[in-house]
């Protein structure tokens, strides 16, 4: 499904062509996108970025297309190692003194551009970030452009983007409500492949399955 076909298929389902709610569509595309990208971790817009640790500096900067984070590693000696992920709290705490350094083997958020590691770095390490990015938008090509969401989780798309035209029209809540359960089974559909069937062997334990 292409932009152009989304726009039709929109003022269709809410049989609506005034000009306002039209020009608005690309706005109602983009936080059905924003929500299913936040709702639902697809392996198809994950990707592996690479920096370096500066010796005595605790935080590293996250990729500038960063939306959550799978895994870090560094390598040591040619070797990488999994940092494990911890609250922020716990390394201000467990590292308290922040002119000891080391090997680091955690990190946590610190902004919301930059990991805090810890130990600190006692030297120049190679990182791997692999992480899910922000792809671009639908909205950003012609009516005839497509995205990875746009052809394999069409409906979850479709649905998503109707439910926000149709707050935007102030719809019935019965109406409202029928419209958010398809979004919600189209969503659930798109889980199972990206989160259940796709990541089964995920060396990490902490994802959350939908058994298949």
């Amino acid at each position: 499904m292409n932009y152009g076909e989304l726009k039709t298929l929109v003022q269709q389902y809410l049989e609506c062509e005034e000009t306002t709610f039209v020009d608005n569509i690309d706005q109602f595309v983009k936080l059905a996108e924003d929500d299913i990208f936040r709702q639902v971790q697809l392996q198809d817009l994950m990707k592996t970025d690479t920096g370096t640790t500066v010796l005595n500096v605790q935080n590293i900067a996250l990729p500038g297309d960063f939306l959550s984070i799978y895994s870090v590693s560094i390598k040591v000696n040619g070797v990488y190692q999994m940092l494990l992920s911890k609250d922020y709290s716990f390394i201000r705490e467990v590292y308290a003194d922040d002119t000891a350094t080391g090997i680091p083997r955690f990190y946590a958020f610190y902004d919301e551009a930059n990991l805090m590691l810890g130990p600190v770095p006692n030297a120049a390490y190679p990182v791997e970030f692999n992480y899910f990015f922000e792809p671009t938008s639908l909205t950003a090509g012609g009516d005839s452009g497509t995205t990875w969401l746009s052809e394999n989780g069409e409906q979850a798309l479709l649905f998503g983007t109707v439910v926000q035209g149709y707050i935007y029209l102030k719809g019935d809540q019965d109406v409202i409500a029928q419209y958010t359960n398809q979004y919600q089974s189209a969503l659930a559909a798109l889980k199972i492949i990206a989160e259940g069937r796709n990541r089964k062997d995920s060396y990490r334990k902490s994802d959350r399955r939908i058994p298949v």
